[in-house]
């Protein structure tokens, strides 16, 4: 585990929120709030709530990091891929016209993010043995 610094902490604070929050989401019953993000239907209640299982658990990921400090390269390496290659998809999705114009700006705190955990792990210390 790595100390984190300062700038890293509230990074990680606000995405935490950010996952939290965006988890809600992906509750099967929240049809009108995927609506009016602007996400496509839902399928199956299966798969929408492993979705939101999967924000919701990172988020809680991120909270503990932020609040003990301390965080494993590998934790921020899985984050930092996982928020750049959703926000991709949202643009590649985009692109072939599967989602609407405004999307991708939806997934702009995940392109900032992931590029921050991107940034941290380039300048960040090898962890002590």
């Amino acid at each position: 585990m790595i100390q984190l610094p300062t700038w890293m902490r509230v990074a990680l604070f606000a995405t935490a929120a950010m996952n939290l929050a965006g988890s809600a989401a992906f509750i099967p019953a929240a049809n009108g709030l995927r609506e009016f993000s602007g996400l496509p239907e839902a399928g199956h209640p299966l798969y929408i709530a492993t979705v939101g299982l999967f924000i919701f658990t990172f988020g809680l990921g991120y909270l503990y990091a932020a609040l003990t400090a301390r965080a494993d390269r590998l934790f921020i390496a899985v984050a930092a891929g996982g928020k750049l290659s959703f926000f991709g998809l949202l643009v590649a999705l985009w692109v072939t016209g599967d989602l609407p114009g405004m999307i991708p700006l939806a997934g702009i705190g995940d392109l900032v993010f992931g590029t921050l955990f991107l940034i941290w792990l380039f300048r960040a210390e090898p962890a002590p043995r």
